[in-house]
């Protein structure tokens, strides 16, 4: 139960319930008694982390994400959306500001102008000058993704090296020794984008762990670039039969590639990745996949910065997150024989 349950319950506007609750501004006794009534049939009680948030503070929290000129994945939005919904169950708002490139004087506001209790930051690099300006401004913030120094910052995130590593077992399971991966863009990973590295480094891995051979490939984040993509892996790596992924936004111009080049999946190649469960299940046939929990992720952040705002002194908490690989029918036994 929250202020705007309590809000649409009793018939009033959520910011009636809120000075009701603070004493901030006068209530009328009867609007009081109407608003006490369904607190008390609810059994309302607001948490420890809400009480401290309610004096002094702006009741807005900032949501930093990629530049406005980028358009935004489908996993990117639902952080977006869960961040927003989990704001609203605490009765704070949510201020967008899009960072990078020409986009940091949004950024500076967000900090400079006492707007915002907290921050949460999306997609973070290896090494990210906005960790240490928020650091430095002594501002609470949580990371969707995390730095080289995963100590240096409160985080949530998904473990990319250990996801990419099981979809790269799982392939080499079915018999399959060229394997691809297709990455996110070359201007992302060339500014140490973090779950592309990770990506890599597990892939690496696990192709040495296995004894078989895998090309690395940089790949933009659209349907276009999909297309392209697959469509000079299969010209100038025949060999290859299958392939796991980050991009999910790639998805639907690898599954133009394969089908223009008359390949079946997954009688021919096979796909797998992590990729939210909303591009795995709409991916023809569903696609084998670390289904990745952006509505979790976006919720457990939001309670992560509560924390921080609350108690800014607390130690910093870290969640790693390795969804499993949910087998759905994208991947198949390699095909006997060699290059198609």
């Amino acid at each position: 139960m929250n202020i705007g349950e309590i809000a649409s319950r009793a018939g009033v506007s959520r910011s009636t319930v809120s000075y009701a609750l603070s004493g901030k501004r006068s209530v009328s006794d009867a609007t009081r008694k109407r608003i006490q009534d369904v607190i008390d049939e609810l059994d309302y009680r607001p948490n420890a982390a809400a009480r401290a948030l309610k004096e002094g503070r702006t009741r807005t929290i900032g949501l930093v994400i990629p530049p406005a000129s980028t358009r935004l994945t489908h996993m990117q939005l639902d952080f977006v959306a869960s961040v927003v919904e989990a704001a609203a169950r605490a009765d704070l708002d949510v201020l967008l500001s899009p960072s990078g490139g020409d986009h940091d004087r949004s950024f500076e506001r967000l900090l400079s102008g006492g707007r915002v209790d907290g921050v949460i930051l999306m997609e973070i690099r290896l090494e990210d000058s906005r960790v240490r300006r928020l650091q430095n401004a002594k501002l609470p913030f949580v990371g969707i993704g995390h730095t080289a120094r995963a100590e240096e910052m409160c985080w949530i995130d998904v473990d990319y090296a250990a996801v990419i590593n099981q979809c790269v077992h799982h392939l080499a399971d079915l018999g399959h020794t060229r394997i691809a991966l297709v990455n996110r863009s070359v201007e992302l990973v060339a500014a140490g984008y973090g779950p592309g590295h990770r990506a890599r480094d597990g892939f690496t891995a696990a192709l040495a762990q296995r004894g078989i051979q895998g090309i690395d490939l940089e790949c933009g984040d659209d349907a276009a670039a999909g297309l392209e993509c697959v469509t000079r892996l299969l010209r100038e790596h025949p060999e290859v039969t299958a392939a796991a992924t980050i991009n999910e936004a790639a998805l639907p111009g690898i599954q133009r590639g394969l089908e223009e080049a008359g390949l079946s999946v997954p009688r021919d190649f096979s796909l797998t990745g992590v990729v939210g469960r909303t591009w795995a299940e709409e991916f023809r046939p569903p696609l084998t996949a670390a289904d990745v929990p952006a509505q979790d992720i976006g919720t457990q952040a939001m309670d992560l910065l509560i924390e921080r705002i609350a108690n800014p002194a607390a130690p910093r908490r870290n969640i790693l997150l390795a969804p499993p690989v949910s087998l759905r029918a994208s991947t198949g036994p390699a095909r006997t024989g060699s290059a198609r």
